[in-house]
């Protein structure tokens, strides 16, 4: 994923664009970045690797050094960003967010119509932020080379532009994602979470809607391409990787996450009955909002029979090793043994994407005197690999577990029932799910119903994507 944070005032805002975008550091962990424009010292720009040290630590120096009133900032899972181009639109910084899949047929179709060329990468990459500009620059304004760029691009892109005088923050064209601004006194803010402003004084003013484009100066803004018609901003925001603070399209993600926990309890009362259970946890840490609605609705207590050591590894997946960040993950669980010795428990997660992490989490459970370990996925089961944003970093559909149990159980025959192993009641959905708890050592296995998620999210379903569960965009 990535995100991105933005400041215009009357006054220096270096300041408040490191804060807020730290406050972003939750959606990536490759790199950090920051733009400034000042009076004094021109356009500035840092870019720093935060793969084993965070944001906040990295850019710590970078503030007492940068001026100007007009700064962005990123988290970049991806390319580094910001970039500073010099361009027939004019010179200015550019954060980009999203996944372009077509971006070796655009290069190409560039590089044919000569006069471009792109610093090449490690591979022979090329920066998405730059291939982004080379698309604006084909255009006579800023504003129309982005809605440009966007109409060819495969994907999502959402964009934020810094010139001289102005922000200019641009949505991707279904509205995937989220940009919110915010109003200070003295100036405003652009942000992908409207927590991050919030903290920093900022009061909510605006959301853009799909594809729209805003002006942004420290007096007000203007939209300066209107938003399109057609939304479908993406629902495992609220799941998975929205802050529990957020708001999207007026939806609270940590209300949202409750309101799951209640219906999936729901659902599982209806299907299983009263269930003898000790206690109902989370697996922490984005699994525990979801875990306290479910407790609330089902009366069964709630409990966290092991908690996180986060201050020196403060997320799971930082190490770029995927085995060592299995190992830091089990390192940081931390055992309540109170309340796992023979209990029968409960546990709800945000999702089950290849399981390797969930099957080493019941082994734990197991090795310290867990009687039975249930497990509820908050989110229906992943059925595809997400083409719109790159907030999965699967490489084929087949290292999705349900994909693979499919595969295993009745090889490609079974792609052509992908809705019946979707649904618990059917004859596939049972075998799947058995399948799953087989290998993963679990008691018994749930997901919640699509129905669930836009249920519990509460806005028209026709506006949101769902592509990960149906396989519809």
């Amino acid at each position: 994923m990535g995100g991105f944070f933005g400041a215009i005032a009357k006054r220096d805002t270096v300041l408040d664009v490191f804060f807020g975008t730290d406050y972003h550091s939750h959606l990536g962990t490759r790199r950090g970045g920051m733009a400034a424009f000042g009076e004094e010292k021109g356009f500035q720009r840092d870019i720093h690797n935060i793969e084993n040290s965070p944001f906040r630590t990295k850019f710590d120096g970078v503030v007492g050094e940068m001026q100007g009133n007009a700064c962005i900032g990123c988290i970049s899972d991806t390319d580094p960003q910001p970039l500073l181009v010099r361009s027939s639109v004019g010179t200015y910084a550019i954060i980009i967010v999203g996944v372009i899949n077509n971006a070796e047929e655009l290069i190409d179709d560039l590089l044919g119509n000569g006069g471009y060329h792109f610093d090449a990468m490690g591979g022979g990459r090329v920066n998405s932020a730059e291939l982004i500009a080379a698309l604006i620059s084909q255009k006579s304004t800023i504003e129309e080379g982005i809605r440009h760029a966007q109409d060819l691009v495969e994907g999502t892109v959402s964009v934020l532009i810094m010139t001289e005088d102005s922000l200019i923050a641009g949505r991707d064209k279904m509205g995937r994602l989220p940009i919110l601004i915010g109003k200070a006194p003295d100036g405003y803010s652009v942000s992908f979470e409207s927590f991050a402003y919030q903290k920093l004084g900022y009061q909510d003013e605006y959301e853009l809607g799909p594809a729209e484009i805003v002006k942004i100066t420290s007096d007000g803004y203007e939209t300066l391409l209107s938003p399109g018609d057609e939304m479908k901003i993406c629902a495992f925001l609220w799941t998975y990787y929205g802050y529990p603070n957020s708001n999207y399209e007026n939806v609270n993600v940590e209300v949202m996450r409750n309101e799951n926990g209640k219906i999936l309890a729901r659902n599982d009362e209806e299907l299983n009955g009263k269930m003898d259970i000790d206690f109902v946890c989370g697996v922490p840490d984005s699994g525990t909002p979801h875990a306290i609605g479910y407790a609330n609705e089902s009366g069964i207590p709630f409990a966290r029979p092991f908690v996180k050591y986060t201050p020196t590894w403060p997320r799971s997946f930082m190490p770029s090793n995927q085995k060592e960040r299995d190992r830091v993950a089990k390192m940081k669980q931390i055992p309540v043994h109170e309340l796992i010795e023979d209990k029968k428990l409960l546990f709800v997660d945000d999702s089950i994407v290849r399981g390797t992490q969930l099957r080493e989490t019941v082994e734990f459970l197991y090795e310290n005197g867990a009687k039975e370990v249930h497990i509820r996925s908050a989110c229906p089961p992943l059925m595809y690999g997400c083409k719109y944003l790159n907030f999965s970093s699967s490489k084929s559909e087949m290292e999705l577990i349900t994909r693979r149990v499919i595969a295993d159980l009745e090889g490609d025959e079974g792609l052509e029932h992908i809705d019946e192993y979707m649904d618990r009641s059917t004859e596939r959905g049972k075998k799947m799910r058995d399948q799953i708890c087989k290998e993963l050592n679990i008691t018994t296995l749930e997901f919640q119903s699509l129905e669930g998620i836009v249920e519990s999210i509460g806005i028209d379903p026709c506006k949101l994507c769902t592509y990960c569960w149906s396989g519809k965009g």
